[in-house]
C-alpha cells in the first residue's frame, strides 16, 4: 500500500528532532564530508566525523545515531566502519547505510553486503544502489542511478522485508517503505542533482531523524520526514538561487529557517 506524506507528521517529526539535538557520527564519502556536517548543524543535529578505527567504536557507542557511507570506500576507512556498526548494534543505536555505487564495483558491493548483515535501521540510496543491492541489477553509472525511483519500489519493499530496515529509494519521487507500507515523497527540484553531496546529506539528517527511535512504526514517519524536509528545502533553495553555486548557501538557510508549525497546517 503507498500513501503520500503527511505534512503535519513531517512537522512534529522535525520538532521532535530538533527538541533532542542528536549526536550524529557521521562516517561518510570524504568529499562530501564539510556539506554533510553544515546540513546538520543547519537542520539542528549535530555531527561529528569521527574517523579512526581506535575511537569510531567508542564514539558510535555514545553518539545518538550512526551513518555509514561508503562513497570513499578503503580499508582503513572499512575497519573503522564495522568497528562503529559493531558498537552502535550493541548500544542499541539505530544506524544508516548509504550504499553508494553498490553493485558497481565488487569491494564495495561486497563490503555493503557484509554491512546488510548488522541490521541497519535504514538503508537510503538511489534506484540503481536499491535494485543491486536487492540482488536485482549491476548498478548503475558510477554514483548516478540508471533508474527510476518508482521502478525500485519492489526492490526496496523486498529488501526491508529481508532486513528489517527502513528502506528509502530517492530519486524525482522519494519512496520510503517498511515492507508493508510504502510513503511517496513527491517534493525536491532537479538542481539538486546538480550539486555534489545532497543524497549523502539526506542519508545523515535519516540518521538525526531516527535518533531514539526504536519503534519500527514511528521509524517509518521519521524517514520519510527526513525526506520532505530535505525536499522541500530543496524547492525553497532553488527559489532563492541561480545555479548550484548559489544553491548551497540557500539550502543551508532553507534547512535553519524551515517551520515545524508551518508544516502541521492551520
Amino acid at each position: 500500500m503507498t500513501t503520500h506524506v503527511r505534512l503535519d507528521q513531517v512537522g512534529a517529526e522535525l520538532s521532535r528532532m530538533r527538541q533532542a539535538a542528536p549526536l550524529v557520527h557521521v562516517l561518510t564519502n570524504e568529499v562530501v564530508q564539510e556539506f554533510t556536517a553544515n546540513v546538520l548543524l543547519a537542520i539542528g543535529a549535530a555531527p561529528a566525523m569521527i574517523v579512526a578505527e581506535e575511537e569510531a567504536a567508542a564514539f558510535a557507542s555514545i553518539a545518538s545515531a550512526v551513518l555509514v557511507n561508503i562513497g570513499t570506500l578503503y580499508p582503513a576507512r572499512y575497519a573503522a566502519m564495522v568497528c562503529a556498526v559493531d558498537a552502535a548494534v550493541a548500544a542499541g543505536t539505530p544506524w544508516v547505510l548509504d550504499p553508494v555505487a553498490v553493485g558497481v564495483l565488487r569491494y564495495r558491493t561486497e563490503a555493503a553486503e557484509q554491512l546488510l548483515t548488522k541490521h541497519p535501521a535504514v538503508i537510503r540510496g538511489n534506484a540503481s544502489e536499491i535494485l543491486a543491492l536487492a540482488g536485482l541489477s549491476q548498478g548503475g553509472r558510477g554514483v548516478d542511478s540508471t533508474a527510476s525511483s518508482q521502478s525500485a519500489v519492489q526492490a526496496a519493499e523486498s529488501l526491508a522485508k529481508q532486513t528489517g530496515a527502513i528502506v528509502a529509494v530517492t530519486g524525482a519521487v522519494d519512496y520510503v517503505t517498511d515492507g508493508a507500507e510504502t510513503i511517496a515523497i513527491p517534493f525536491g527540484h532537479p538542481l539538486m542533482t546538480k550539486v555534489v553531496g545532497t543524497g549523502c546529506a539526506l542519508s545523515a539528517v535519516t540518521a538525526a531523524f531516527v535518533a531514539g527511535v526504536q519503534d519500527r512504526s514511528a521509524r517509518l514517519s521519521a524517514v520519510a520526514a527526513a525526506c520532505a524536509v530535505m525536499a522541500l528545502c530543496g524547492e525553497q533553495a532553488v527559489k532563492q538561487s541561480h545555479g548550484p553555486g548559489s544553491f548551497k548557501p540557500s539550502f543551508l538557510d532553507a534547512l535553519a529557517v524551515i517551520d515545524p508549525v508551518r508544516l502541521r497546517g492551520p
